[in-house]
């Protein structure tokens, strides 16, 4: 029999990456391509600029296909995930009337205003995707949280007039919905000429993207969590209901149909901390960790496992972009002595990002009213071992991680896999198609100490320099 191939698209906040995968799941080629710097125009606006997420996605899909060693013809679908809580503006014709709105950008927290007479759709980063490579003004319902007219029980756009004129999206603007695993339209010619990818093929339905990675690294049982390590850190746990008014975590749409996830409150710019703090070092750090035979990420692991659990002291509060409830915070470092290191700072901003989940996630199980068995860590971070160990210790469990680290591709994957009939469902997908990399144990006397850290000062800490922080936002 011939081999076939699934396409699984993964269009990130920082980067576009196009995958190929077998139907075991394996990695046969993939493309990546960084996205460019947001334009940062004014206070509060946020915005990819030109048509990045389209132009990126082009560079991406070619190297994934420049480097694919089989035949095209065996590709028989591809799988659509991007960054939520985005807002694209798009013309009568599909063409951007602006430039794509960031999750960051403070418009999309707010009802929609209708000021520029080009716009004749709102949709989502999904949505506009689907429309370049299909030509259809159809979009995935569960990419449809926050500002819009969304009946999340019925997953399908409320028939309620008054949530569709407080929102302030006429339904004529809106894409037409799609469930999870239903195909969205097939490839167009234009697409395939700038793509590279097969003319014709199907273009599978989704989720969003943190519904996709949790789908992609395995996350189906009620007592799992998994702890997504990228630019917004947030903790999933899967559920059949659609509670309202929590308050410790929000429930987003899976990649299943009709099916739930639990997502804690978060970390914004988590892993993006450690980027910033990698740029702040220059080019020194570079050239000594090229001249150490590793990246700059491998470099200040192994700099940062020679020291101590707890960082000697060294505390970081992970407000480098404060949370909508509390404005005036910002990130801090606390607990400087002569004994620290950029290797100490490194350890503890990696600390702060499991102490700060271990707390959401405490408190989202607590509301859920459920014992939390077991870890997963998905994400670009999860590559770190040092991280890993520190999550296991952090939590006290056995805390894993799986082959495909950046799992939403072959989440996607999984969905074109259910779609075409090759698995009957989702769980024999994922159970054929993720495959466990490794796991840790938590190391009995770190768990000890970092409990201690947490329930003693590090859980409270904002109590204390929340006062000092609004004084200084009068100021600064």
């Amino acid at each position: 029999m011939t081999k076939k191939y699934i396409i699984g698209i993964d269009g990130g906040s920082q980067s576009s990456k196009v995958v190929i995968f077998d139907l075991e799941g394996t990695i046969v080629s993939e493309g990546k391509c960084e996205l460019q710097p947001m334009h940062l125009a004014e206070n509060g606006v946020v915005e990819h600029p030109d048509d990045d997420l389209w132009d990126s996605l082009v560079v991406a899909s070619r190297a994934a296909m420049d480097y694919f060693p089989g035949n095209k013809a065996d590709i028989i679908g591809l799988g659509l995930c991007t960054i939520r809580f985005c807002r694209a503006l798009l013309r009568r014709d599909g063409s951007l009337a602006s430039p794509v709105m960031s999750w960051m950008d403070a418009r999309v927290s707010k009802p929609y205003v209708h000021v520029d007479e080009d716009v004749a759709y709102v949709t989502t980063t999904s949505g506009y995707m689907t429309q370049r490579l299909t030509g259809e003004f159809v979009d995935t319902a569960a990419n449809y949280q926050g500002q819009w007219p969304m009946d999340t029980d019925a997953w399908a756009w409320s028939e309620d007039d008054a949530v569709v004129e407080q929102l302030g999206i006429p339904r004529a603007m809106l894409f037409e919905l799609r469930m999870p695993g239903d195909v969205l339209g097939k490839i167009t010619k234009e697409a395939a000429r700038a793509t590279g990818i097969p003319e014709g093929i199907p273009v599978v339905a989704t989720a969003n993207d943190k519904a996709v990675e949790a789908l992609g690294a395995g996350l189906l049982a009620e007592n799992t969590a998994l702890i997504s390590l990228g630019t917004y850190i947030a903790a999933m746990i899967p559920g059949h209901d659609n509670p309202k008014g929590t308050t410790a975590f929000w429930t987003n749409f899976a990649s299943t149909p009709h099916q739930y996830l639990y997502e804690s409150n978060g970390i914004r710019r988590g892993m993006w901390t450690v980027s910033w703090f990698k740029e702040l070092l220059g080019d020194d750090i570079m050239l000594k960790a090229h001249q150490d035979g590793h990246s700059v990420e491998e470099f200040l692991n192994r700099e940062a496992q020679l020291i101590p659990t707890g960082s000697e002291g060294l505390m970081t509060v992970l407000d480098w972009l404060a949370p909508d409830d509390a404005p005036y915070r910002k990130g801090m470092m606390i607990g400087f002595d002569a004994r620290h290191t950029r290797a100490h700072i490194y350890r503890s901003i990696l600390e702060a990002i499991a102490m700060t989940m271990k707390n959401r996630v405490d408190e989202m199980c607590a509301e859920l009213g459920i014992t939390l068995e077991n870890l997963i860590i998905s994400g670009g971070g999860s590559n770190s071992t040092l991280l890993m160990q520190i999550f296991a210790d952090v939590f006290g469990l056995t805390v894993k991680r799986t082959e495909v680290n950046g799992s939403a591709s072959l989440g996607a994957a999984i969905c074109v896999a259910v779609a075409l009939n090759i698995y009957p469902n989702y769980e024999v997908a994922a159970s054929k198609m993720v495959r466990l990399r490794d796991q840790f144990e938590p190391v009995s006397e770190n768990q000890v100490l970092y409990s201690r850290i947490n329930q003693e000062v590090y859980k409270n800490i904002t109590a204390s320099t929340d006062v000092i922080l609004k004084k200084a936002a009068t100021i600064f």
